[in-house]
């Protein structure tokens, strides 16, 4: 019976190497999928709940937070990421050992750096708040929010790094069950404390915390049931050599989307300064982008995982096929989703605003955004195979772009174009982010393509003789 339980317990992880690219990428993502769905959904419902509930200038409140949660929860999922695929990597060389003395290393490392990442953020969330001009009609709402998830984001990390340690290792079931019923949590209790209780943007914050609580302890049980990642005293030994490994990787992961989040504070900052119209049309312009875009970053996902194992495995064509795959849910996504932003973007508005001014803004921006959403959906694929093959330096390079180029048109057109230059500046990053990535992922791959397959090696060396002679 015990035995019977462990294949079970087994069968839950995905090995990428071996088999059809299009049937495991899929069965990997759709789980993956719903996962990422329902993270939406119940932030969707967040917001729906606050604004129809507490009203327009609550969702301000609420939506003034989003750039600085970002800039925090962004940075600890970025690490989470990168020491995911380091995971990955060792699982799919089938080196035991080095994958057990890595998870250590990651738990230790992952303790520290939650607590730092707590602290850091709550004693400086007033004068955050303060920098972004964010207006005093909000102002106590968002630090009451603010307070009480930064207090909790330890939940969130043990979430995040859990959660990445799995899918690296191919299960995306868990994660799933974990969202599920933190899901069913989150929109009960946010129900619960503001419609019932009437406890304000608080209520939201307390009723996240929790179901962040219920996720990690769904994902953190679920790995201690891995028999072949069970971890010993001695697995926990010199790891401290380990810790400049996992940063090395996960840090540039993580600064991308810090920095990513910095250019949107200053987004934030312009959008904030126009009047909380303007930052309540905004917020939920971020709620349906951020919807919008999870098939295609869920796809993402699943190429990290999946070029992760396969380059540990040295099988560089396979990665070149799971492309394909990635790219083509892509593309669908944006057939779907790009229509929507382009032809119902009143019917959208309305959905969770009140005002007027509010939805007449959100109908400039969505269909601006829709037409080009193909440029981002495109990016999340790409900019996540190059992660998965260690390389996360130009990624890196390319947030460091998205944030000059947010910067620069928000800070030129939002005087004179008004409320539409947040539309083009969400585009602008897209399409200079996805030109590095490009450039990174040919740079990377091709040659390991070249090497692997004799023809195209063959051809190369006989243009280059030929060449020579001439």
């Amino acid at each position: 019976m015990q035995t019977k339980t462990a294949k079970e317990v087994q069968k839950r992880e995905i090995d990428f190497t071996r088999g059809d690219p299009l049937r495991l990428i899929m069965a990997f993502y759709w789980p993956l999928l719903m996962t990422s769905a329902l993270q939406q959904f119940y932030n969707f419902a967040d917001t729906w709940i606050v604004g129809k509930g507490l009203g327009d200038n609550a969702l301000a409140a609420v939506g003034n937070m989003s750039s600085l949660f970002f800039l925090i929860v962004g940075f600890s999922f970025g690490l989470a990421n990168g020491f995911g695929v380091l995971v990955a990597q060792s699982y799919g060389a089938k080196n035991i050992p080095e994958l057990k003395h890595r998870l250590a290393a990651i738990i230790e490392l992952g303790i520290v750096l939650s607590i730092l990442l707590s602290a850091f953020s709550m004693a400086f969330l007033p004068h955050a708040l303060r920098l972004l001009q964010t207006d005093e009609l909000i102002m106590a709402g968002s630090l009451r929010y603010g307070y009480i998830i930064f207090g909790g984001l330890s939940t969130g990390i043990c979430y995040n790094i859990a959660a990445a340690i799995l899918r690296s290792l191919g299960d995306s079931r868990t994660p799933l069950k974990a969202i599920i019923a933190s899901s069913l949590i989150n929109i009960s209790l946010n129900w619960v404390f503001i419609m019932v209780f009437h406890m304000g943007v608080e209520g939201a914050a307390i009723a996240t915390v929790i179901a962040q609580i219920i996720s990690a302890i769904i994902c953190v049980r679920r790995l201690m049931q891995i028999p072949m990642i069970k971890l010993s005293r001695e697995d926990f030994r010199n790891v401290t050599g380990i810790f400049a490994v996992l940063l090395k990787n996960g840090l540039p992961m993580a600064l991308m989307n810090s920095i990513t989040a910095v250019g949107c504070m200053v987004v934030q900052y312009f959008v904030n300064g126009y009047g909380v119209v303007f930052t309540a049309a905004y917020t939920a312009c971020s709620k349906y982008l951020n919807l919008f875009m999870t098939p295609a970053a869920t796809a993402g996902n699943a190429m990290s995982a999946y070029t992760s194992q396969n380059y540990g495995a040295g099988e560089y064509d396979r990665i070149r096929r799971g492309l394909h795959v990635s790219l083509g849910i892509s593309a669908v996504s944006y057939l779907i989703f790009g229509s929507l932003m382009i032809f119902a973007p009143a019917y959208l508005a309305g959905f969770l605003l009140s005002g007027a001014d509010q939805i007449a803004l959100v109908v400039k921006f969505l269909p601006r955004c829709g037409v080009m959403l193909i440029c981002v959906d495109c990016l999340f694929v790409v900019r996540s195979a190059v992660q998965g093959m260690g390389k996360p330096m130009l990624p890196m390079i390319s947030g460091i772009l998205e944030m000059f180029l947010r910067i620069a048109v928000i800070s030129i057109f939002i005087g004179r174009i008004g409320f539409t230059a947040t539309a083009y500046a969400e585009i602008a990053a897209w399409i200079g982010a996805l030109l590095v990535n490009a450039y990174a992922l040919h740079k990377e791959l091709a040659p390991r393509l070249r090497e692997n397959n004799p023809t195209i090696h063959k051809a190369s060396s006989k243009a280059k003789l030929i060449l020579s002679r001439i």
